[in-house]
């Protein structure tokens, strides 16, 4: 297995003691409680008070509006969590290094929010969804195949959550991304699996010729159209409406575009979904047509936690998307991406949030 050396090193060997190791499994064990007081001692205001100066436990119970017993039980169980210190001789508490990060840490932050009001309750279900193959946990919002036909109706905190966490991830990459995809002056772009529409409009943005068409669900476009309305270079944005999970659907045969765009898009699907939906782009796409695929693919990451926030996520796709998809290995996809006639030219790492671009062409 192919590992960027920050995560061979973390897990080709053991490097934890006997004692570090059973403390770590007590950690996993109590893993729920720990991230509802952590969540809890961030929405109380709890950690950000300890950030400047140490605080009594009735300065930080009458600070976050709660109880002494309400505050020494969070404190007490952060203590052990390891998100904050106690001073022993004076009973003053203060932040620790780690609750500084679930503090200040934005990617924290918007993980955290992701997993509570998107995940939390569903992944009850998780048993269900690895042995059935299907999001089991999703029936906690509704009845749809998948999360992406609900999103439109998912509750509003809920949208929130899940749309922070996605455009986290892809508006930080974008900045970097769009030399790569304008290398060779394209005029047409097909945006599959474009959702709101952030990179298309970043797109015309940046190329006043550029004409950008999204490939994505009726649903989305219907998002995309009402998220862009007001831009002065919407006019450029088209949209084109299909279910590509049926492999009879093909793309726009009569765009002939210059890049085909896939941004945290194969993702969202299993390996012979992913090999239909590039097998059509091949049929889309003319000789000197480049695909460009980028996704955050765990293996390629520079740092180790990055991977585990990767294949974390992996499981949020089994439980509440679709049952069957998942933050691939890079090597899983170039290999997809072989089989449905492309080669790959080059692979762009490190963008925005541990993403990389692989460029491809038809073989």
């Amino acid at each position: 297995m192919n590992l960027f050396p920050d995560l061979a090193k973390a897990y080709t060997k053991e490097h934890l003691s006997a004692r570090q190791a059973q403390r770590l499994a007590e950690f996993i064990a109590f893993g729920p409680i720990v991230f509802q007081t952590s969540r809890l001692m961030l929405k109380f205001g709890i950690l950000d008070a300890l950030r400047d100066r140490e605080l009594t436990l009735e300065e930080v119970a009458k600070g976050a509006g709660i109880s002494t017993y309400a505050a020494k039980v969070l404190l007490e169980a952060s203590l052990s969590i390891g998100t904050v210190l106690v001073n022993p001789e004076t009973d003053r508490f203060s932040l620790s290094k780690t609750g500084w990060f679930l503090l200040n840490d934005p990617a924290t932050r918007v993980n955290m929010d992701f997993n509570h009001d998107v995940n939390y309750e569903g992944f009850f279900k998780m048993e269900e969804s690895l042995l059935e193959g299907r999001p089991a946990g999703l029936e906690h919002f509704g009845g749809w195949p998948t999360i992406y036909e609900g999103l439109s109706s998912l509750p509003e905190q809920v949208q929130k959550s899940w749309f922070g966490f996605d455009h986290f991830y892809s508006d930080h990459s974008f900045e970097e991304a769009l030399p790569i995809v304008f290398a060779d002056r394209p005029r047409r772009i097909m945006d599959v699996g474009g959702n709101t529409g952030r990179f298309a409009q970043r797109c015309v943005a940046y190329d006043p010729d550029v004409e950008v068409t999204i490939v994505d669900l009726p649903q989305q476009i219907g998002l995309m159209k009402k998220a862009t309305d007001g831009d002065p270079n919407a006019s450029r944005i088209h949209g084109f409406g299909t279910n590509l999970l049926d492999s009879a659907n093909e793309f726009p045969q009569d765009l002939h575009p210059d890049v085909i765009w896939m941004s945290q898009f194969l993702d969202c699907f299993s390996e012979p979904q992913i090999l239909s939906i590039l097998q059509r782009a091949a049929r889309a796409a003319g000789p000197e047509t480049r695909l460009l695929i980028m996704e955050t693919f765990w293996d390629r990451q520079r740092f180790e936690p990055a991977a585990f926030c990767l294949t974390m996520t992996s499981l949020y796709f089994t439980v509440m998307a679709n049952g069957n998809s998942k933050m691939y290995h890079s090597d899983d996809m170039i290999a997809l991406v072989r089989q449905a006639g492309f080669c790959v030219e080059t692979i762009h790492d490190s963008l925005g949030q541990g993403h990389s671009i692989v460029v491809c062409k038809k073989a």
